[in-house]
């Protein structure tokens, strides 16, 4: 049975541990340099909402908060990860849920948007299932300098 609760302090080093790789730190932070420290951590929390982790059996074993959140306008995801050790658990899907009760609820926000780098095969196949609908295509570049595409998705209040 998944939990979700505000971040707290304590969390911060089981987060930092989330990300395997160069790529999915830069999937869920792209401005962050690998490994993920808390300071890097603590710096994005601070300019953003609702941080908030998701439980297993008193483990941390999910993430996400709000880079943007207008009150009755666009509630913005970011800092999305999963534990490696539960993707494909349900954990996303719950996790997303709950970010939707905050967007919905708490803001009262008309969307909700998400948004996946072009490798992120694992995302951009996920928020569909959610009934998230691409909407934009913003080019950026990675770590190596190369052009890649990260996609805008949103779904709007139901």
């Amino acid at each position: 049975m998944f939990l979700h609760r505000p971040l707290e302090e304590k969390d911060v080093p089981f987060i930092c541990e989330m990300p395997q790789s160069i790529d999915e730190l830069f999937y869920m932070f792209p401005k962050a340099v690998y490994p993920l420290t808390p300071e890097q951590l603590n710096e994005s929390i601070e300019q953003r909402s609702d941080n908030t982790v998701i439980e297993l059996d008193g483990q941390v074993v999910g993430f996400a908060n709000f880079s943007r959140y207008d009150f009755r306008g666009r509630c913005s995801m970011g800092n999305v990860i999963i534990d490696p050790r539960f993707r494909s658990k349900g954990v996303g899907r719950y996790m997303i849920g709950c970010m939707m009760e905050l967007a919905f609820g708490k803001h009262e926000a008309a969307e909700l948007t998400a948004s996946c780098f072009n490798h992120n095969v694992p995302g951009l196949l996920f928020y569909p299932k959610l009934g998230f609908k691409p909407f934009a295509i913003e080019e950026r570049q990675d770590k190596k300098g190369a052009r890649v595409a990260l996609i805008h998705l949103k779904l709007p209040r139901s």
